[in-house]
């Protein structure tokens, strides 16, 4: 398996099982060199209601990239998460060319909304230009309500196949290739991860057990295990079902413990998802 060298760039929430703090372990694990660029830094993520601590990080994003620039430095993926602002999304579009090794991959979660809402903090402005970035990307992660943002379609709790065949087909006509919906169920006690390729036109739909409680980070997780399965060089199906199967994993592992409220005990699992990428 060739080593691979990942950019991350999202937030670390210092507390909390999201993010960085979940992407840097899990494709580490998954036998990557991980490199992070972070866009804030938290005490905690924003479900610890008040009082938590952040600072900003967008006047650094550019001159960090600059130093890796003069060194140098190259990628042979790069895998985005949330970011805080519009800037910082203009940030990452303007990455230099020199930044990509031959077969770059990149990846993008665009990490701005869910439940038929968005962030706190984010607004039309940056769906805009978030959706330049989605649109660039090789690979995209995006759960059903960014699906809807993305392109124009009114949220619903219910629908059926035809609802996410025409969110595919759209997000397809305005330029994703790959297409990783999450959070995808027709059922009442299941969910699932459909995934669309769109040089093909091949599609799949992975489904799995829906677990009531729902957990802080799972979407970080998910798409953390995606990328690091895709850089073994699992195909996009083996990597979702993967992935879908480790999330499930670190939600079971949380269930027994009430207090372990805001996020997951994916650490435990992390030696089953190894054993699946051999």
């Amino acid at each position: 398996m060739a080593y691979k060298r990942v950019l991350t760039i999202q937030d670390i929430s210092c507390v909390g099982q999201c993010s960085l703090t979940v992407a840097l372990p899990i494709l580490s694990a998954a036998g990557h060199e991980t490199c992070v660029l972070p866009s804030a830094v938290l005490s905690a993520h924003t479900a610890f209601a008040q009082g938590f601590t952040f600072r900003d990080l967008t006047e650094d994003m550019p001159k960090i990239a600059a130093h890796w620039q003069r060194e140098g430095i190259a990628f042979d993926a790069m895998y985005t998460g949330y970011l805080g602002n519009a800037q910082q999304v203009d940030y990452v579009l303007r990455m230099p060319d020199s930044f990509r090794r031959p077969g770059f991959v990149s990846f993008v979660d665009p990490a701005m909304a869910d439940n038929g809402r968005l962030y706190t903090g984010f607004d039309e402005t940056y769906v805009e230009e978030m959706k330049k970035l989605v649109f660039s990307a090789d690979v995209i992660l995006p759960n059903i309500t960014e699906g809807c943002l993305l392109t124009g379609m009114p949220y619903r709790e219910r629908y059926g196949e035809p609802y996410i065949r025409q969110m595919l087909a759209r997000l397809h006509a305005q330029g994703a290739r790959i297409i990783v919906l999450t959070g995808v169920g027709y059922k009442e006690n299941s969910t699932g991860v459909v995934v669309s390729d769109g040089l093909t036109n091949a599609s799949y739909y992975y489904e799995h057990k829906r677990i009531a409680r729902g957990c802080h980070g799972t979407g970080d997780v998910y798409a953390s295990a995606f990328v690091g399965a895709c850089l073994c060089g699992k195909s996009i199906w083996t990597a979702a079902r993967i992935a879908a199967d480790f999330v499930v994993r670190c939600i079971e592992n949380t269930l027994a413990d009430a207090h372990h409220w805001y996020g997951v005990r994916f650490e435990p699992a992390l030696p089953e998802y190894i054993e699946a990428l051999r």
